[in-house]
């Protein structure tokens, strides 16, 4: 498996078509609330496996700190060490930059993985597209 940013409107089509099958048709997320008005302004990542995309995720910056969106591993690819591989790139990706921290809002059933990646929750549950989600974050410089 490797983990790498989007080059080109073919992988950022593969990593839309990974988020459509985990967001849209496994979680039943609304289409127009999963493609939004970010897209042009994120740094996009994308995990292959064999060629073959198996996830994504987006990066952007918010407020001065970087918030870490869409992370999705196709159902038969999670438990393997996939959605770390693609947090640790996007995490590389983000040190390079001017943020102390990074935010994320977790489904809830997600916490764990995050925890173990150094996430601490800040918020309390909240509903994003249906969907229960607690906001996390994690200081990854000392600015």
């Amino acid at each position: 498996m490797i983990a790498k940013i989007v080059n080109g409107d073919q992988e950022l089509m593969q990593a839309f078509s990974v988020r459509r099958k985990v967001f849209i048709d496994e979680q039943k997320v609304p289409a127009e609330e999963e493609i939004d008005q970010f897209e042009q302004s994120c740094t996009h990542f994308l995990l292959l496996e064999d060629d073959n995309p198996i996830g994504a995720g987006r990066f952007r910056i918010i407020d001065g700190k970087g918030k870490v969106e869409r992370i999705c591993v196709l159902n038969q690819f999670r438990g393997n060490g996939a959605g770390k591989l693609i947090m640790d790139k996007i995490e590389e990706y983000a040190k390079d930059g001017s943020v102390e921290y990074l935010k994320l809002n977790a489904q809830t059933h997600a916490i764990p993985f995050y925890e173990r990646l150094g996430y601490e929750v800040i918020s309390e549950e909240f509903l994003d597209a249906g969907i229960p989600h607690k906001s996390m974050q994690k200081q990854i410089s000392i600015i």
